[in-house]
């Protein structure tokens, strides 16, 4: 059982959930005061010691079914349709009691089989998953990397097995119990149970060995899932697919969280200054034994962030939000604000809520604008001059989300141009694609101007791309 922990802890540690050596030890511990027959306290038990964050707990459940539990059932399923062939009247328990009596006459018993035909004919499962486990591990199905290496493995564990072998010793068996006397019936049934029990048994390899890949490679699919998310676009997201979206914009948060951490580190440490150094050391013949070092500050920047919140692109501000909450500390300030019509500024919410409830809160309006309206940035961004003008400075970036799609209102550059003008940058993300900037009531042409940065941003890859941009 400890190897099979053991396995367990390497498979989550592939996968990405984090499991220290204490962890390890914790789980051990834990099963020594638990029943193993329990399963959902064995689960429950190794999920408490293993899984320490709430995103991980789904990667945890599909891995655990995968490796403790499922193989069983499919044995019993498989095996189970090749009894249920059986003629009418007659049943696997009948049969065996025949065969038992008729092995009697030949002076013989089960004992004279193989230990996997002696299984499949009895269909003792537990035995059959024992052999199956052994076969391939010394078939090395441990290491397959892709569905195509699936026949290949099979194969090696069913010769591992020597399937054929003890197919040949049932086959052998139904021919000497027919001249023992059995009746035609019952060497037809037994001969049609034996083709049943290899086809199982051939069923039940490659299951396995299918189970095998997905849980050495989990970690892969996963990472396939995740790339597919970058690229599809915020227009078409599932509930489901929103959900695991927030998971990748918090590891995707981590990661950049975590290269600002290197290079602050590298500031602090400083830049070798050639000239100092070769200055101070001239007493020492130019060796240099005092090393200067220039450090140059990075102030952090001030962001003011305005939101569109309209229906068309909530799912843009919803994950625009959470990344910059995610990497606050990034900057000196934050303020934030939504409009569709109205502007009204939410950064309260953020500093009072878990950042998931404060994110839709804001998409709802946060109990400060009117978000059943139509859009109009030219109101909204006039509100903002006239009121919250003073937020900005040289220090400020102002990052802005919306698809400038103002329903034939006054646009209102200028008050853009006059916050332009205080602000340290302007970026502008549009979900919609350039090639649809100024067509239709799409007032895009009239803000760019006013803009340092103004890119499409349709999917979580163009908005990582954007979030670099301004950190890194």
């Amino acid at each position: 059982m400890q190897k099979k922990i053991l396995e367990f802890t390497n498979i989550l540690r592939k996968s990405g959930i984090r499991v220290s050596t204490a962890e390890s030890i914790d789980a051990f511990k834990a099963l020594e005061v638990l029943s193993f027959d329990d399963r959902e306290v064995f689960k429950d038990a190794l999920r408490t010691t293993m899984v320490k964050r709430g995103e991980e707990v789904e990667t945890y459940d599909q891995l655990f079914d995968l490796f403790w539990s499922g193989f069983y059932d499919n044995l019993r399923e498989s095996f189970g349709e090749a009894a249920n062939g059986l003629p009418p009247g007659m049943d696997l328990e009948r049969l065996l009691q025949q065969i038992t009596e008729a092995l009697k006459n030949l002076k013989g018993d089960f004992g004279d089989l193989s230990e996997l035909a002696r299984a499949l004919l009895t269909a003792d499962l537990s035995m059959i998953e024992q052999l199956i486990r052994a076969a391939a591990e010394q078939a090395g199905t441990g290491r397959i990397e892709n569905f195509l290496q699936v026949g290949f493995f099979s194969r090696r564990t069913l010769d591992q097995m020597d399937l054929d072998g003890a197919g040949g010793e049932l086959r052998d068996l139904a021919s000497r119990l027919e001249e023992a006397g059995l009746s035609a019936e019952e060497i037809q049934a037994l001969r049609k149970l034996i083709e049943g029990l290899m086809e199982a048994a051939r069923k039940s390899v490659r299951a396995y060995t299918e189970r095998e890949l997905q849980k050495q490679n989990h970690d892969y699919m996963e990472k396939f899932r995740r790339e597919t998310l970058l690229e599809k676009s915020f227009y078409h997201l599932t509930e489901e697919e929103i959900r695991k979206m927030r998971e990748v914009v918090e590891r995707l948060a981590q990661k950049i969280k975590n290269i600002m951490s290197i290079r602050r580190r590298r500031l602090r440490k400083g830049k070798l200054d050639l000239r100092q150094t070769l200055r101070r050391n001239m007493p020492h013949g130019g060796v240099p034994f005092d090393l200067i070092f220039k450090h140059r500050k990075k102030d952090r920047p001030k962001l003011v962030i305005l939101c569109d919140v309209s229906s068309s692109v909530a799912n843009v501000s919803r994950f625009m939000l959470q990344f910059v909450y995610s990497l606050q500390e990034a900057f000196t300030k934050i303020r934030a604000f939504v409009f569709v019509a109205e502007l009204g500024e939410v950064t309260r919410i953020f500093q009072e809520k878990d950042i998931n409830e404060a994110i839709e809160e804001a998409l709802e309006g946060g109990d400060v604008i009117n978000v059943y309206t139509r859009s109009n940035f030219g109101y909204a961004f006039h509100y903002f001059w006239q009121n919250y003008l003073s937020a900005i400075d040289k220090r400020t970036t102002v990052l802005i989300l919306g698809d400038a799609r103002n329903n034939y209102n006054d646009p209102r550059a200028w008050c853009l141009r006059d916050i332009h003008n205080k602000a340290k940058n302007v970026v502008w993300l549009n979900p919609e694609s350039p090639s649809a900037w100024g067509f239709g009531d799409s007032v895009m042409n009239k803000y760019v101007p006013y803009t340092d940065v103004a890119d499409e941003c349709r999917n979580l890859r163009q908005l990582t791309a954007v979030i670099d941009r301004l950190l890194l």
